[in-house]
């Protein structure tokens, strides 16, 4: 910790002696001077608002390597590179602004980072995609001081209100976050897409998330809630988009090398290389990170590479193609039971347990302005790739026998293509918008489940591939979609959006599964198990229309109100019905889901002082799908089991706010010191249950009230971030056990966590550090049925990060 202090009064004494260079210039834009744009160096408290006469002036910047950027209403976002060297005094500008034609106004400010310090709203229309009054944030990354390298949930989600994040992963590795009421588990109840394409595993047999991007690599991060069902799939918790950084558009090569070094042996290389050559854009990084965990019994080694290559003639016409490659292996120490975590949550009693993924995705995707007031959008994608599970699944409150280990081994092969128009027309003096769209998706995975070796290592094959002791399954699966929303600006100042989806969707299994009995043992007379072979070809199909309604009302620039319902859909997947796991027993009638969202807000910003939202909303959910215990009448063994357990509604407050307190109070802009807080009011419950028990019952894994708030202090190139995350005790089954002994079930007791994160650029180093978990909290937030546990898998204690970049 000295360290680190020792490392900020060092940046703190020598601030003033840098800060001496002058950024003036004039905006405009056909001829004409642009008052009121905004103006600042992305990722710095640098930032101002051109006068009257379209001049502006940014003052006692030091020398270094920045990006300025530009945004004024109605025009396209200006970028470039700038640098700054010791002989500079003053740098003269004059910024050219690209009226946009024949599209929507938006919602509000795009890329105003100065309001919003890393959050920011979608437009109404962005390229082929419509988010007229729809519920959304956008984290930009450039503009956050976290902990980047960890791809650390709880500081980077910070700013969006009613998530539910576990953080049972240091590293970093896989994402898990859920709204609403919904399972956070690898984020499954989000449609996740990378630059607008699936990157689940299977969306629709098995919509888990085993890949999370490199945040280092990303740019911004798009979270849309359950409206955006209707243009991106049918899940209740709605889009989590990753959009990845492109090459800069002035430099024909422009390098980042950024090294991190932390706790337990964390070390994570991150290089990219990107730039413009003629025509052609291009963008790839690559990361490697290893680490050995907090936990006794755990680590890992990831290697992760993404390259793009976009070729653009003219501006009417754009290809781009991608590719993303991810391989990693991870230790996993298991988990624990209630009271072996009050004794010490970094031990371990599961060490032979092993977790691996390989990821491909590939992309394509194609662009075509057919005119200016037509637009076509191609996307085409595939994944190729596997996840495996080695261990011990056994009940944690009994000891490792040492025995063949349980391993799980999935393949996935899927492809689809997405086609979207976008029509911007005129109906008396307002503008609208009509998109219209079409997916295909096939979805193929292959699922194995028997028994693997009896040691120590990751020795991911099977005792018997031939003759499988468990399962054997083949998952195929089909979708066919058509969708359509239109904005109608009714006037200035209001609009509708109706929107409809039409999805046709086939599931199919084929395989066997291992049955069990009790039978008499001919020696002894005793009951004994005695297992056999299931086999079973399943085939479902179904077909249904579902739509939604979005109102919008603008009192004023940059102030909403906002409201919107929207139909979901769930569909079971025969994938994760046929699994054998000791602590879980799927039923066989299990169905689909269906429900829907509804949204009620007001949003807005005043320029570089405040930004708001604050909304209040009901999810709807009918035969949701849930785990109770059970009793075995023969055995006696008390077991979790899944089906549709009731009817559920969950109804809540989702808000956030910020403001500078130096801008509001008018004070020096030289500095900024902006606070924030998001606060989540939520009551989850069952209804109409065959289960009486659960009537009334609060849902599972669902804060009634959460808060995370924090403060950012900023002058010049430097910046903190305080942040302070409270979640309040919740259940983890719908029957609302306490405790077990199992520990797969029972409370997530309340926790609070503090982190600090600090960032400084001087020329082209930057260096960064971070304290997470500043108080060194124990608590868990996750209670795991299978891998990684069973059990209470517990969160990271302190940990410490220092960052050192390079940009070329």
């Amino acid at each position: 910790m000295k360290f680190f202090l020792l490392i900020l009064l060092f940046i703190l004494i020598n601030l003033p002696l840098h800060a001496q260079v002058l950024v003036k210039g004039s905006v405009e834009s056909l001829g004409e001077t642009l008052p009121g744009a905004n103006v600042y160096l992305k990722g710095t408290a640098f930032q101002t608002v051109s006068d009257q006469k379209g001049a502006f002036t940014l003052s006692s910047i030091p020398q270094g390597e920045y990006t300025l950027v530009v945004f004024f209403l109605g025009n396209k976002t200006f970028s470039r590179d700038l640098t700054i060297g010791p002989k500079d005094k003053v740098i003269e500008l004059k910024i050219q602004m690209e009226e946009i034609s024949g599209e929507l106004n938006q919602v509000t400010v795009e890329g105003n980072n100065s309001d919003s310090y890393g959050i920011i709203r979608l437009n109404s229309v962005e390229g082929t995609a419509i988010y007229e009054a729809k519920k959304n944030e956008v984290i930009q990354l450039d503009n956050i001081t976290a902990n980047l390298a960890t791809n650390n949930s709880r500081q980077i989600y910070a700013k969006v209100p009613g998530l539910n994040i576990y953080e049972s992963d240091g590293a970093g590795l896989q994402l898990g976050i859920g709204a609403r009421g919904l399972d956070p588990n690898r984020t499954s109840h989000f449609n996740v897409r990378q630059n607008g394409y699936d990157i689940s595993a299977d969306a629709l047999g098995y919509p888990e998330s085993y890949y999370t991007p490199a945040t280092e690599g990303v740019a911004r991060i798009e979270v849309v809630r359950g409206a955006a069902s209707l243009q991106y799939g049918t899940q209740f918790g709605g889009l989590l988009n990753f959009v990845m950084k492109d090459g800069p558009e002035d430099k024909k090569a422009k390098v980042v090398l950024r090294n991190t070094v932390g706790s337990y042996g964390f070390l994570n290389t991150f290089s990219s290389v990107g730039g413009t050559l003629g025509k052609w854009n291009y963008y790839s990084f690559f990361q490697y990170k290893r680490g050995d965990g907090w936990r006794e019994n755990s680590g890992f080694d990831s290697k992760m590479a993404y390259t793009s290559l976009s070729f653009k003639p003219n501006e009417r016409f754009k290809v781009k193609l991608e590719y993303t490659v991810m391989d990693y292996l991870a230790r996993q120490a298991g988990g624990l039971t209630d009271a072996l975590f009050a004794q010490n949550p970094r031990q371990s009693i599961r060490s032979r347990n092993w977790f691996k993924v390989n990821w491909n995705l590939f992309a394509s995707q194609l662009d075509f302005k057919i005119n200016n007031q037509l637009k076509l959008n191609l996307r085409n994608f595939g994944l190729i790739g596997g996840r495996d599970a080695l261990g011990n699944l056994g009940r944690i409150d009994r000891v490792d026998d040492g025995l063949e280990r349980n391993l799980f081994v999935d393949d996935f092969r899927n492809f689809g293509s997405e086609l979207r128009l976008i029509y911007n027309y005129r109906l008396g003096k307002q503008e609208n918008a009509f998109l219209i769209g079409s997916r295909y998706y096939n979805g193929f995975t292959d699922r194995k489940q028997g028994l693997g070796s009896a040691g120590n290592d990751a020795d991911f094959r099977f005792l018997n591939p031939q003759n499988l002791e468990d399962a054997d399954y083949d998952f195929p699966g089909r979708n066919f979609s058509v969708f359509a929303e239109n904005v109608f600006n009714l006037s200035d100042k209001i609009s509708l959006t109706p929107g409809i989806r039409v999805e046709y969707i086939r599931t199919a299994a084929n395989g066997y599964y291992a049955g069990n009995t009790l039978v008499p043992d001919p020696a002894t007379g005793f009951a004994r198990d005695s297992t056999f072979k299931v086999f079973e070809k399943l085939d479902r199909k179904r077909s249904f229309v579902f739509g939604g309604l979005g109102f919008s009302f603008k009192p004023k620039e940059n102030h909403e109100f906002y409201a919107n319902f929207s139909q979901n859909y769930r569909s079971i997947n025969f994938n994760d019905i046929r699994v054998n796991n000791p602590n879980l027993v799927v039923d066989e009638n299990i169905q689909d889901e269906r429900g829907y969202n509804f949204d009620l807000g007001i949003r807005g910003s005043q320029n570089k002082k405040f930004n708001y939202d604050v909304s209040f909303f009901y999810l709807k959910y009918r035969d949701r799908i849930g785990a109770i215990l059970r009793t075995d009448p023969e055995s006696f063994r008390i077991f979790r089991y899944r089906t549709n357990v009731a009817d559920a509604y969950s109804l809540g407050l989702e808000a956030f706010g910020e403001f500078d307190l130096l801008r509001v109070l008018e004070w020096d802009e030289k500095y900024k010191l902006n606070f924030f807080t998001n606060i989540s009011l939520i009551d989850a419950r069952y209804q109409s249950s065959e289960e009486q028990v659960l009537e009334g019952n609060r849902v599972e894994l669902v804060p009634p009230f959460s808060i995370r708030s924090g403060a950012t202090f900023g002058v010049g190139a430097f910046n903190m971030t305080y942040q302070f995350s409270f979640v309040e005790e919740h259940f983890t089954d719908a029957s609302n056990a306490v405790r077990t002994p199992s520990a797969v079930e029972g409370i997530i007791p309340s926790y609070q966590v503090m982190d600090l994160s600090m960032s400084y650029c001087y020329k082209f180093i930057k260096l960064e550090a971070s304290v997470n978990n500043l108080t060194d909290n124990l608590y868990f937030t996750r209670r795991a049925a299978g891998y990684p546990g069973p059990g209470i898998i517990p969160s990271d204690g302190r940990t410490f990060f220092l960052t050192l970049e390079f940009n070329f």
